[in-house]
């Protein structure tokens, strides 16, 4: 979709045309931004709510900077991240791995892109907010089917169960499904701003709820730890500079890791992993020693920064050395049938993978450009619902290869894998992209494909991707490689486990790009329900 004026990307048509209707009336790209992460919130709460997790990487046209927002759920002092112990009353499962209470992201973020760089009205930003809150939005297909296998969580609670199986069924694919508790906390939010969330009735309402389950949170939590600017991680590739997010966030330097790997292997010379089994080898080793290494990234403020030591030019070309040396020079094909019983494209299926979030792209006609990310996940009360607002908390793993933790300690920041990337050329951005779905290993996957091997972005998003290599020797990919990729994976002795050709679970892009002519095009993937439109 190209439009001369202004472009913008979602993976909802609601969201996209509330986008383009704040542009088209005026609004800059930041602005638009802010009513599609509110409306988003309300029509898509299978992938994200009002009290989870904003990003963003946003290009001032008036400055020519490119800043960073982070806000994730806070990790405040006084107050260790909080999972309710099973009452008696059947709430929550004790189960390991239950989320964790942790003050909510979301809204304090919408403050900081607000008050830094809005032009419109806050009540203009939240109109289709209320509109489709009080309207209610129809179901589709796939929403109701990402609920299905995720709504379990709020089963546990009377609030939970209240909001997603009113009349004890889940909202079916067709039907209008509103929610007025929902519509009257966003006309108050419309009327006293973003602080109605930050110090106002709804956080009061979410401080009562905390308290009633023996979660020692006061009001003030909710401001103890603000959203964080910063500049990004930047790292230059074949002539551009990409920007991503900073440490303690892994994706900058999961990249750098990645790419640099390819590049040192010379992977264009090689071939597409879509169609050499030795590419796809390469590739899959990549992310996983990526993976393994970024465990080690944490907040700088509470440790000592590894972002340089992690990508030294030495130390990844020692690891494309590695992987050169490390490949079988025997064919271990017959092994592979022997010990894994079966051909080498098994018949496993594609694994349960995590099912996203939502990113926007947007870029308006004086040239403010923002990739930004909102999810449910790292910020409020798991599985309840305050105001007709669920939230989901943060899954709290505390392990090397953890996709969120945080460490317990005053200002700490939470760490995850996201995706907003932007990439300059002459000092301005030429391309930004984001998805939800597997970020930590597909981000690098469509870069390569556009930096590397100089694809147009849509067949960039469209190529089969891949999972990071396995500890039995596994490669789990979509099934449209070609037939001779899995022949020769076995001859190096792994054994390939077919994805569906289209994984949902995989990422659908979100972009935004400058052609050569000077205008702008956008599109999103095809593995979702995304929609992309300009003005």
């Amino acid at each position: 979709m190209a439009g001369n004026r202004a472009v913008a990307s979602s993976q909802s048509q609601i969201v996209t045309d509330t986008m383009l209707d704040v542009l088209g009336s005026g609004g800059n790209a930041i602005d638009a931004a802010i009513a599609g992460n509110l409306v988003q919130a309300v029509v898509q709460q299978d992938m994200t709510n009002h009290t989870g997790t904003v990003t963003a990487l946003v290009h001032d046209a008036k400055t020519g900077e490119v800043v960073e927002l982070d806000s994730m759920g806070r990790i405040v002092a006084g107050l260790p991240p909080f999972a309710p112990i099973p009452s008696g009353k059947g709430l929550y499962s004790a189960v390991p791995g239950t989320p964790r209470a942790v003050t909510p992201g979301f809204m304090p973020g919408m403050k900081a892109l607000y008050e830094r760089f809005a032009t419109l009205p806050w009540a203009r930003l939240c109109e289709s907010a209320v509109h489709w809150a009080t309207e209610g939005h129809v179901v589709t297909s796939f929403e109701h089917l990402v609920i299905a296998q995720t709504v379990d969580f709020f089963l546990y609670t009377e609030s939970g169960r209240k909001h997603f199986a009113p009349g004890g069924h889940l909202p079916q694919a067709g039907d209008r499904w509103a929610s007025q508790e929902l519509a009257e906390t966003m006309r108050n939010l419309s009327a006293e701003g973003p602080d109605y969330f930050i110090t106002g009735k709804w956080a009061q309402d979410f401080v009562t709820r905390g308290n009633d389950l023996g979660w020692a949170v006061r009001l003030e939590h909710l401001t103890d730890n603000p959203p964080r600017w910063k500049a990004g991680h930047r790292w230059e590739h074949n002539g551009d500079i990409v920007v991503q997010q900073s440490a303690p966030e892994r994706q900058g330097v999961f990249c750098q890791i990645v790419l640099g790997i390819l590049k040192e292997l010379d992977i264009t010379s090689v071939g597409h992993w879509s169609e050499n089994p030795e590419s796809l080898y390469y590739l899959a080793h990549a992310l996983r020693r990526a993976g393994q290494e970024t465990g080690l990234l944490n907040d700088p403020e509470l440790f000592g920064d590894t972002t340089g030591p992690l990508t030294s030019p030495a130390l990844i070309k020692g690891f494309a050395d590695i992987l050169r040396n490390a490949r079988a020079k025997a064919d271990l094909t017959e092994h592979v049938k022997l010990t894994r019983g079966g051909p080498a494209m098994a018949a496993s299926g594609a694994a349960k993978q995590p099912a996203g979030s939502c990113e926007l792209a947007i870029v308006d006609e004086q040239g403010n450009w923002v990739q930004m990310m909102n999810t449910l996940q790292s910020g409020g009360i798991p599985g309840e619902v305050v105001g007709g607002i669920p939230m989901v908390g943060s899954h709290w793993l505390n392990a090397l290869y953890s996709p969120m933790e945080g460490w317990i300690a005053e200002g700490g920041q939470m760490r995850s894998v996201l995706s907003n990337t932007m990439v300059l050329r002459d000092r301005k951005p030429w391309l930004s992209l984001g998805s939800p779905g597997n970020v930590h290993c597909t981000v690098p996957q469509v870069l390569s494909n556009i930096l590397d091997f100089g694809m147009d972005p849509y067949a960039a998003d469209d190529a089969p991707r891949c999972l990071p290599y396995e500890e039995d020797h596994t490669i789990s990919v979509e099934s449209r490689v070609a037939p001779e990729v899995p022949v020769g994976l076995a001859k190096l002795g792994v054994l390939t486990n077919p994805l569906p050709e289209y994984d949902y679970h995989m990422g659908t892009y979100q972009m935004a790009w400058r052609t050569e002519d000077g205008s702008l095009s956008t599109c999103t993937g095809p593995r979702r329900e995304g929609v992309a439109g300009g003005i």
